[in-house]
């Protein structure tokens, strides 16, 4: 039996086609979280989102936790988190956007399981986050400008790690969890 998604319900699932883990990365609102959870059905695998996690553990949103602890010690949740997760076996994982600035967590994720870069045109990006409030990196200033930035900085920590990339503005997220799983399947990744 696991926790899914860390949250209180104990769910059991049956052992998984692979016991390759899968860990998806990118920027925020890329689908990772959305695309990892279907995939990991599709694999018959179970599924955490590394932000969740931190959430239900801190007893609040990542928001909260910037606002009070600050970024460093969020990225110390989640270095904890990631840890953790990375060391179990067959699991699908979303990660937060900026899980990849430690250079502990690229390792971890790099050699811990098969890591997918989502990746998504910035206007695309601008377009899902314009109106969200809780995305605590776009709270202060052009939210624009702030993406620009971030996808500048991270673009080459996600393309260091990353097995595979896949653009998500292309299709919906089961036709992208479907493509995933088929390249998986082919290569040999999974059953």
């Amino acid at each position: 039996m696991v926790w899914e998604d860390g949250g209180s319900n104990l769910t059991s699932y049956p052992i998984g086609m692979s016991q390759q883990n899968i860990f998806l990365i990118g920027l925020m609102a890329v689908g990772k979280s959305t695309v990892g959870r279907l995939l990991a059905n599709c694999l018959q695998m179970p599924f955490y989102d590394s932000d969740h996690v931190i959430e239900e553990r801190a007893g609040a949103s990542v928001a909260w936790i910037f606002d009070v602890e600050g970024e460093v010690a969020f990225r110390d949740r989640e270095e904890q988190v990631i840890d953790e997760l990375t060391s179990m076996s067959g699991i699908v994982m979303a990660t937060g956007g900026g899980a990849v600035l430690r250079s502990t967590n690229r390792v971890a994720l790099g050699s811990r399981g098969i890591v997918i870069h989502l990746d998504s045109p910035l206007q695309r990006l601008i377009e899902r986050t314009e109106k969200d409030k809780k995305r605590p990196l776009l709270r202060q200033g052009n939210p624009r400008e702030a993406l620009v930035k971030l996808q500048a900085e991270r673009a080459p920590l996600y393309s260091e790690i990353a097995d595979y990339r896949f653009i998500t503005d292309q299709q919906g997220p089961k036709v992208l969890a479907a493509e995933i799983h088929r390249q998986l399947s082919a290569d040999g990744v999974v059953d």
